[in-house]
């Protein structure tokens, strides 16, 4: 029988190795996997590369996780902002490596990673510093840059609704990066506030089928998140 309902945030964690490439889902602080960042943190996993939008906000969630000093480098589009001083001071004093992706890139990237594509052309960055190393063409007289799929080995997401099967259905805006990353990752692992029994939940409304996802774990809304919406968390 298929149960990919997993006991705990640490038991689906267990096995993220060191030096593991994390993809973790969300937008600025919509849709971000807290608990399963905080879980991880606690698992103790170094040398990570990790994969987000941004760079972290204040001194929870993302930020928290780079704070420890176990993350050696962050693939991102928005690495600065007003609240991003964590990433910020170990940034310039060189104990973290960035690379900065443009945020359609990015998405690009790990949806031909989940679609086993091997790479494609775009004009985002052609001319410009980050085109610095790569292959570039002209196409119909405009240029263009080759850029790679990004594969992770773990995707953390954050869901609303799932089955035993690993169905998703997400909140409106915090779906942003959870689908391409679940596809892109050889693990992945979601956390949900309901679990539906199987054939509950509309196919038409499914967004991530259980295929691509390993375990998910249940979690208890917020105060917060059961009384009124707040960056479509």
């Amino acid at each position: 029988m298929i149960n990919k309902i997993a006991d705990s945030i640490a038991a689906a964690l267990a096995d993220v190795s060191d030096g593991a490439t994390v993809l973790i889902g969300g937008f600025g602080t919509s849709g971000i996997p807290g608990e399963l960042i905080n879980g991880l943190i606690e698992q103790g996993a170094r040398d990570l590369t990790v994969v987000n939008n941004n760079a972290g906000n204040g001194d929870t969630g993302l930020a928290a996780l780079l704070k420890t000093g176990r993350v050696r480098k962050i693939i991102c589009s928005f690495p600065r902002q007003t609240d991003s001083y964590v990433f910020d001071e170990l940034y310039r004093s060189g104990r973290i490596e960035l690379e900065l992706v443009p945020q359609g890139n990015l998405a690009e990237r790990l949806r031909a990673a989940g679609a086993g594509i091997g790479g494609f052309f775009t004009a985002t960055g052609y001319g410009t510093e980050l085109a610095k190393g790569k292959e570039t063409r002209i196409i119909n007289g405009k240029g263009y840059v080759l850029e790679s799929p990004l594969h992770g080995d773990v995707a953390l997401i954050k869901a609303e609704r799932g089955d035993r099967w690993g169905n998703l259905v997400y909140r409106k805006a915090a779906r942003n990066f959870g689908p391409v990353m679940a596809m892109a990752a050889r693990k992945t692992v979601a956390t949900v506030h309901e679990i539906a029994e199987l054939g509950e939940l509309d196919p038409e409304v499914v967004v991530t089928p259980g295929i691509y996802v390993s375990q998910i774990v249940r979690i208890e809304r917020t105060e917060t998140q059961a009384g009124g919406f707040k960056a479509a968390a």
